[in-house]
């Protein structure tokens, strides 16, 4: 089977035939390091990673790169701010990113360039379009002119003219059309600087990753991807100066992942309703993240409020709890069945089959355009088998029953490794949600247990009502206590 995923480009679904054989290399934009990640950040990476996870899964050699930005003008802004220089915000804010990604459990790309890096590349790139023709210089300022590309417009399907027709930009007397774009700025009172052949100043954004990509991928590769709103201008800006430059083309495929809304509104600053990704990791597992994300395609757009976080959450716990209910049964033990396939008969045989079959299925969603929504039901499909299967009433499970229960466990950690779920032991993942879900009603869970044991003590001496207020204090924190003749135990809805 062979993946097929949507190009922007073509604007269509394309089978993915890598330029080299068993080789592929992927460039993702990455952040501007002036501020702390978002959620929309999250999404990103999440899906990228992903992709990523995906492709190796299917044997591909992967050369994966994602970008720093650590010199433009908002960085700048917040140097000149705080007093500082640009090397320090960048390094705060990089630092802050990684370690998002590490409790957001996205892998580390191959190469993570920063752009001051590669500043002389860029100044190489900037001359050889001056050579073409393709690029002029105002007053220390180079721009690129976008009439001389006749290419310009095809990742975003937008035409030349019918932009200019449409035009609501700011007239810049240095431009020769409203859309050049500046590759080289030159420098103003202090601010950073590198020596150019015009003259003291800064490279513009979108020239830093078309000479990434290009150092670490070659002048063509297979996967350029990042957020729609990247589209429009600097993907197709970076198309437009590799291009112009090179005479070859630049990525073979785009993809691009849709906008996380909030509470049905787009997110902005100004708006006020921006969450940052700690906010929201304080606030629940990193998996119900990820799953959160992953449940709708990645084209699609994503509303988060409250509400689609508890069925994210919800949706998890279905998981572990199947995963739970196996390892219960199994005694807590990895392998406890000496069977093998040929020894099932009857309904154990066609259980086995069905959850074996697992990845089978589960490679055919992900191949198709990466459809982590319908891989996530085969998914559930798998935990429905597994939930018929978990014996009742303490009964013994016999070794078919557990020769599933193992098989289902082992299907179920080999999809979620790509998908990056699933990957905890289940009283691990309990414990962990449980203290988050628990902090955001204001308690923790010390205090829950103490509640807990000091209403068994009100209980013991017939103290009722205060038995019954501890119960709905907590009711009232969405904590909800089960009793039974041996113990309390408590869960939150």
């Amino acid at each position: 089977m062979t993946v097929r995923l949507y190009n922007t480009l073509t604007k269509k679904r394309e089978e993915f035939i890598p330029i080299e054989e068993g080789k592929v290399g992927i460039y993702v934009c990455g952040i501007t390091a002036y501020d702390v990640c978002h959620i929309g950040h999250a999404r990103s990476a999440v899906v990228f990673d992903v992709i990523y996870r995906y492709l190796k899964y299917k044997g591909y050699d992967i050369t994966y790169v994602k970008n720093f930005t650590d010199v433009d003008d908002k960085i700048i802004g917040k140097a000149i701010a705080e007093g500082t220089d640009i090397g320090e915000i960048a390094e705060r804010y990089i630092r802050e990113h990684n370690e998002d990604m590490d409790r957001l459990g996205v892998a580390r790309p191959t190469a993570a360039p920063r752009a001051t890096e590669s500043i002389k590349g860029m100044i190489r790139l900037i001359e050889t379009l001056m050579e073409k023709g393709l690029a002029y210089v105002v007053d220390g300022d180079v721009y690129y002119s976008v009439e001389k590309f006749s290419g310009y417009g095809k990742l975003s399907g937008r035409s030349l003219d019918d932009m200019m027709a449409g035009a609501r930009i700011d007239i810049d007397e240095k431009k020769k059309n409203p859309f050049d774009f500046v590759l080289w700025k030159s420098s103003k009172e202090g601010e950073p600087w590198w020596s150019s052949p015009w003259g003291k100043g800064r490279p513009g954004w979108h020239i830093e990753c078309s000479v990434m990509s290009q150092r670490f991928l070659g002048d063509t590769f297979d996967i350029h991807g990042g957020g729609e709103d990247l589209i429009f201008p600097h993907h197709e800006n970076e198309i437009a100066q590799s291009e112009g430059a090179t005479g070859k083309p630049f990525a073979k495929y785009w993809i691009h992942n849709g906008f996380i809304k909030i509470d049905s509104e787009k997110m902005s600053k100004s708006l006020g309703n921006t969450l940052t990704i700690k906010e929201i990791l304080d606030a629940y597992h990193p998996e119900v993240v990820r799953f959160f994300i992953l449940q709708r395609h990645y084209k699609s757009y994503i509303d988060f409020s409250d509400g689609a976080m508890a069925e994210a959450r919800g949706g998890m716990e279905r998981v572990y709890t199947a995963l739970k209910g196996i390892k219960d049964a199994l005694g807590g033990g990895e392998s406890v069945s000496d069977l093998s396939e040929k020894d099932l008969s009857g309904e154990d045989k066609t259980a086995f089959e069905k959850v074996h079959t697992l990845p089978v299925r589960f490679t055919e969603a992900m191949d198709d355009d990466f459809n982590t929504p319908m891989a996530l039901g085969y998914i559930f499909d798998t935990v429905r088998i597994i939930n018929g299967y978990l014996p009742r009433d303490g009964a013994q499970p016999g070794g078919g029953t557990l020769f599933v229960l193992q098989d289902a466990r082992e299907r179920i950690r080999e999809v979620g490794k790509v998908l990056g779920l699933f990957l905890e032991e289940p009283d691990d993942y309990f414990t962990k949600s449980q203290e988050r879900e628990v902090s955001k009603r204001g308690l923790d869970v010390e205090e829950v247990e103490r509640l807990i044991d000091e209403r068994k003590q009100a209980r013991e001496a017939k103290n009722w009502a205060r038995a019954d207020e501890i119960r709905d204090l907590l009711a009232a924190r969405g904590i909800v206590l089960k009793d039974t003749p041996a113990s309390t135990t408590w869960k939150i809805e």
